[in-house]
């Protein structure tokens, strides 16, 4: 790739935002709910079903594994997960065995939307959505202070306001 005169050339780098780190324990709270929805269900008609007592089996397993998972997963998402806002773009780092980076120019940003569902406000966190004019869709930073995720969805709206261009 040649540079022209006035351009410079842009390397990626991961962005160096973590997000807030009660992230961890409302992954895992969220977890261990939609695992125990499954079992509580499976362990009732297994009790209350005298055929049905086979599905007890799959009850402690999926217990099991749902638990491991909200222990392990949670951990290992907040180490990868990254974020940065520059005066130029939004940078979003998420996965772990498949990682995706999303990248909005500020030029692209339509809305800046703050939302806080109910355990993120057990949490005290929320996440900041930048939808863009890109066919991809939004771009997402979960787990963030519910004050930090206001203060950026102020600054984010402050910048894109600034910038020139019409986002489509």
């Amino acid at each position: 790739m040649t540079r022209g005169e006035g351009t410079e050339a842009v390397r990626l780098r991961p962005p160096n935002n973590e997000l807030d780190a009660r992230a961890v324990g409302w992954w895992r709270t969220r977890w261990l709910l939609l695992t125990a929805a499954p079992v509580v269900v499976l362990a009732v008609l297994g009790l209350l079903i005298e055929p049905a007592r086979f599905w007890l089996l799959p009850a402690a397993v999926l217990a099991v594994l749902g638990t491991g998972c909200a222990l392990i997963l949670p951990a290992w998402w907040y180490r990868t997960h990254r974020w940065e806002v520059t005066d130029e773009a939004v940078y979003v780092r998420t996965g772990v065995l498949r990682q995706e980076w999303r990248i909005a120019p500020m030029s692209r940003i339509q809305t800046v939307d703050t939302v806080r569902g109910p355990l993120e406000q057990l949490y005290q966190l929320a996440t900041v959505t930048v939808t863009t004019a890109s066919a991809r869709g939004e771009v997402r930073i979960e787990g963030l202070d519910h004050e930090a995720a206001a203060e950026l969805a102020e600054r984010l709206t402050r910048i894109t306001r600034a910038t020139p261009g019409d986002a489509t």
